[in-house]
Protein backbone atom coordinates (compact mmCIF):
# COMPACT_ATOMS: atom_id res chain seq x y z
CA UNK A 1 0.00 0.00 0.00
CA UNK A 2 1.32 3.48 -0.73
CA UNK A 3 1.01 6.11 1.67
CA UNK A 4 0.11 9.62 1.19
CA UNK A 5 2.47 12.28 2.08
CA UNK A 6 5.21 13.97 0.27
CA UNK A 7 7.82 12.30 -1.99
CA UNK A 8 10.36 13.39 -3.86
CA UNK A 9 10.74 12.72 -8.00
CA UNK A 10 14.35 11.14 -8.70
CA UNK A 11 14.48 14.85 -10.89
CA UNK A 12 14.30 17.00 -7.73
CA UNK A 13 10.59 17.86 -7.66
CA UNK A 14 8.29 17.42 -4.52
CA UNK A 15 4.41 15.43 -4.89
CA UNK A 16 1.96 15.14 -2.64
CA UNK A 17 0.24 12.32 -2.37
CA UNK A 18 -3.64 11.78 -1.69
CA UNK A 19 -3.48 8.22 -2.15
CA UNK A 20 -4.95 5.73 -4.63
CA UNK A 21 -8.19 4.87 -6.48
CA UNK A 22 -8.65 2.74 -9.08
CA UNK A 23 -9.92 3.03 -12.77
CA UNK A 24 -12.94 2.52 -13.53
CA UNK A 25 -12.60 0.62 -16.44
CA UNK A 26 -9.16 -1.15 -16.32
CA UNK A 27 -9.50 -1.93 -12.29
CA UNK A 28 -5.49 -0.59 -12.49
CA UNK A 29 -4.34 1.27 -9.07
CA UNK A 30 -3.78 4.69 -10.06
CA UNK A 31 -1.75 7.09 -7.55
CA UNK A 32 -3.62 10.81 -7.21
CA UNK A 33 -1.42 13.64 -6.74
CA UNK A 34 -0.32 16.86 -6.43
CA UNK A 35 2.58 18.68 -8.06
CA UNK A 36 4.59 21.15 -5.38
CA UNK A 37 4.97 23.01 -8.06
CA UNK A 38 2.87 24.72 -11.04
CA UNK A 39 -0.74 25.16 -11.25
CA UNK A 40 -1.45 22.96 -8.43
CA UNK A 41 -3.63 20.26 -10.41
CA UNK A 42 -4.62 17.13 -9.18
CA UNK A 43 -2.88 14.35 -11.56
CA UNK A 44 -3.07 10.73 -11.28
CA UNK A 45 -0.46 8.19 -12.31
CA UNK A 46 -0.44 4.33 -12.45
CA UNK A 47 0.51 2.98 -9.33
CA UNK A 48 3.24 0.42 -11.14
CA UNK A 49 5.12 3.72 -12.56
CA UNK A 50 4.88 5.57 -9.59
CA UNK A 51 6.52 2.87 -7.97
CA UNK A 52 8.97 1.68 -10.69
CA UNK A 53 12.87 2.13 -10.80
CA UNK A 54 14.68 4.77 -12.86
CA UNK A 55 17.97 5.19 -14.03
CA UNK A 56 19.96 8.21 -12.17
CA UNK A 57 23.74 8.72 -13.66
CA UNK A 58 23.89 5.07 -14.65
CA UNK A 59 22.35 4.08 -11.14
CA UNK A 60 19.27 2.81 -10.53
CA UNK A 61 16.89 4.50 -8.35
CA UNK A 62 13.13 4.83 -6.67
CA UNK A 63 11.48 6.80 -9.12
CA UNK A 64 9.31 8.22 -6.23
CA UNK A 65 11.27 8.72 -2.61
CA UNK A 66 8.93 9.06 0.61
CA UNK A 67 9.32 11.89 2.56
CA UNK A 68 7.30 11.40 5.14
CA UNK A 69 3.62 12.49 5.88
CA UNK A 70 4.07 16.05 7.57
CA UNK A 71 7.02 17.01 5.81
CA UNK A 72 7.52 20.85 4.21
CA UNK A 73 9.77 22.41 2.25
Amino acid sequence: MLKPGRYRHFKSNYYRVIGTATHSETLEEMVVYVPQYGEGKMWVRPLEMFQSKALLDGKEVERFEYLGEGVQG
